[in-house]
């Protein structure tokens, strides 16, 4: 059974009685949310509004036919990820097509066998929610990407109008935010561990902020060099703020500390003063 905070809801379409008891017996074991329509018009009113996760939907609707109302649902963008089951006594090839151009996700021949229904809705309902899951990630990563964005906008200003020491604070407390993250985000413990995966992380770092960063093995033995030809904070904004530069060294070295104590990173160039790129190396101490 598919994992789902709220419970899943299945609308029936038919305009017999004694088949929505029928499919709402079979469903009883399960804790769905069933609703109920007998017309086409009624159907898509209650798509609109209950949004449910499946239809089970009867070919044979007197005001539109079965088809007709699949193919509404299909072609509406708000509802068109519903699953729809269509139950039917038509067992010909020539109204299976039918059903799939219209968009049905699959087809059921009367009289409807209890094991093979349950399965059916069962799978059904399982490819909802992963789509369901996948848009709520897609959604989850666009608000970060959007706080990322006015992130990378907002700090620069801020920089611009505290002193010195403020400047210093707001480093450190943004470095330990980042710290923080990172234990989150990545695992420093039980996986091996080198100079290859400090620089991964740093450079995913740095991308997913808006730069382009990339790393390579460094031509003296036991080294890594990172380098960056475009700054997540911005390249004029960098060098009116050099400060900046000091918050992407600490996240670079704070990544390189928890990959291996006896890793050390030296700047060799910065885009803030005024160099082509940014340059930093990985060594052993």
């Amino acid at each position: 059974m598919p994992n789902k905070k709220n419970k899943l809801k299945i609308l029936i379409v038919d305009d017999m009685p004694e088949n929505i008891e029928l499919v709402e017996d079979y469903l009883s074991v399960e804790p769905y949310a069933v609703i109920t329509a007998r017309s086409g018009r009624e159907a898509l009113l209650k798509v609109k509004e209950e949004k449910p996760d499946l239809v089970l939907l009867d070919v044979m609707i007197p005001d539109m036919t079965g088809f007709e109302i699949c193919k509404t649902i299909k072609d509406d963008p708000e509802t068109q990820f519903t699953q729809i089951l269509m139950l039917t006594a038509l067992a010909g090839l020539e109204d299976r097509i039918k059903g799939i151009e219209a968009g049905a996700d699959d087809f059921l021949i009367k009289p409807i066998k209890r094991l093979e229904f349950k399965t059916r809705v069962r799978s059904l309902l399982r490819v909802k929610c992963m789509h369901d899951r996948l848009v709520e990630e897609r959604d989850n990563l666009e608000i970060k990407n959007r706080i990322q964005s006015v992130l990378t906008a907002i700090i620069p200003s801020l920089l611009q109008v505290i002193s010195n020491e403020e400047k210093k604070v707001v480093i450190n407390q943004m470095t330990a935010m980042v710290e923080k993250t990172l234990l989150d985000m990545y695992q420093f413990e039980n996986r091996e561990m080198d100079f290859a995966y400090a620089g991964e992380v740093c450079t995913e770092i740095m991308n997913q902020l808006g730069g382009n960063f990339s790393s390579m093995m460094g031509e003296k033995e036991k080294s890594w060099v990172i380098r960056g030809t475009k700054c997540p904070w911005g390249g004029e904004e960098a060098r009116k703020n050099p400060i900046l530069c000091t918050l992407t060294r600490k996240i670079f070295s704070n990544v390189t500390v928890k990959v291996d104590s006896d890793f050390s990173l030296e700047a060799r160039k910065t885009i803030g003063n005024k160099n082509d790129c940014c340059e930093f190396l990985i060594k052993v101490e």
